[in-house]
């Protein structure tokens, strides 16, 4: 059990109001360590910081920050610092996907938003938290990314563009960083039943369409997400860094309907 002990160690997760960010947040806390609750909206993130606390396993404090916003992002980094110390554990979660369609019916400021929201601010967070790691020869960064990463799509192209953007993200880091300790690693989950991806799976055929090609037989759920960011964020991976685990109950193993 003590591979999977985050006791003290401080962990700073966005889009954690609800959903997948949510179910880590938790599950980190679970594990013993103090969480700091990020999304937008204030209420939310105290709401979820207060079941968190009054469960006594692990502490949490809420923050609200937009993640496209620089400023709102260097204010998180401090928060944190002043309730905790130190983060070693970041999980970057938030994401945006404000068009569905060909790529051709893309505008500007769709695109420049998915790539500002899913990845630069994955590297601005990374920037900013990273010279405490390297200080203390020990880090985990988490990049919640998608299965779609490997895939085009039709509908959400520029949401996979900025999900394979991830991998390499991950990977970069992982080489610059490894040396000092602190390891980088994408989770990059299947279809999995939240209120972001509920266009995918509130449609009974796509939802079937979908689970015809995924062996372990239905639609995941947030907490099948968390228990991969514990392995990450803990000594358990201590020799993982620039890794991309894939967590689809088997989707991308089939080609569906064979």
């Amino acid at each position: 059990m003590t591979l999977f002990d985050l006791t003290s160690r401080t962990a700073v997760v966005t889009g954690a109001s609800r959903g997948i960010g949510k179910a880590i947040a938790e599950t980190l806390a679970a594990h013993g360590a103090n969480v700091v609750i990020s999304s937008r909206k204030q209420d939310v993130c105290d709401e979820v910081a207060e079941k968190i606390n009054g469960r006594g396993a692990g502490r949490a404090i809420a923050a609200a920050a937009n993640v496209g916003d620089k400023e709102s992002l260097v204010r998180l980094v401090e928060q944190t610092q002043n309730a905790f110390g130190d983060i070693d554990i970041l999980v970057c979660n938030a994401a945006s996907n404000p068009h569905y369609g060909p790529m051709a019916g893309i505008s500007d400021d769709q695109f420049e938003k998915i790539l500002r929201n899913n990845l630069l601010s994955s590297h601005w967070l990374a920037t900013m938290v990273t010279p405490a790691m390297v200080r203390k020869k020990r880090g985990s960064i988490i990049l919640i990314s998608s299965m779609g990463g490997l895939r085009g799509s039709p509908v959400i192209g520029a949401y996979n563009i900025s999900k394979a953007a991830d991998f390499q993200l991950a990977r970069n880091l992982a080489v610059e960083l490894g040396a000092d300790g602190v390891r980088v690693n994408c989770i990059a989950p299947g279809l999995i039943r939240t209120d972001f991806a509920k266009a995918l799976w509130e449609d009974e055929h796509n939802l079937a369409r979908a689970l015809a090609g995924t062996p372990a037989g239905r639609i995941g759920e947030p907490e099948d997400i968390a228990g991969a960011a514990v392995f990450l964020a803990s000594d358990a991976s201590r020799y993982v860094t620039g890794q991309i685990l894939i967590v689809d109950g088997g989707a991308t193993v089939t080609a569906a309907g064979i």
